[in-house]
């Protein structure tokens, strides 16, 4: 039997992808793979609106957000947030948060999610960042299961106030 491959390692059948940051025309793929689990259902829809359009600029314009979209043969097969946050701690270490992690249902179990986290995680590390962090819901059993595999640590205990 041999040894498991690196946790940051992707398989060779996903060299096509590239990953770029999202433009106006991909907000309504972007926004149906956010809608497209459980509890993006009762979140997001899949339609665009003066909210989304204003939320995709304002993204775009802040030079510490990314919005990336996986693409492969010209379809978008996933997506992530990046956001850049600089702080005092860590002798004043930036760090990269990752959210809004989704791969369109048919790509699922593919190795493309851990492909974007590699390519994420990949950035950070060429910005120079000390720390990727991210959050994920507590119902999400397998997504806490696919970040420890990739060498994530649930250290902390996160808290959210809906306004």
């Amino acid at each position: 039997m041999g040894a498991a491959p690196h946790p940051l390692w992707h398989p060779p059948w996903m060299s096509d992808v590239i990953f770029r940051e999202a433009v106006r025309a991909d907000l309504p793929t972007v926004l149906d793979l956010l809608a497209d689990d459980l509890l993006g259902r009762t979140r997001d829809v899949g339609q665009v609106d003066a909210r989304y359009e204003k939320a995709f600029a304002d993204i775009a314009a802040d030079p510490r957000n990314q919005f990336v979209v996986a693409e492969s043969d010209g379809e978008v097969l996933g997506c992530m947030q990046l956001t850049y946050i600089p702080g005092l701690s860590r002798h004043g270490a930036e760090r990269q948060l990752i959210e809004s992690v989704r791969v369109r249902s048919d790509q699922r179990g593919r190795g493309l999610g851990r492909q974007m986290m590699v390519w994420a995680i990949d950035q950070a590390r060429a910005r120079g960042c000390a720390l990727v962090q991210l959050t994920t819901d507590k119902s999400r059993h397998a997504a806490h299961r696919f970040y420890l595999d990739l060498g994530f640590v649930a250290s902390h205990e996160g808290m959210k106030l809906p306004l």
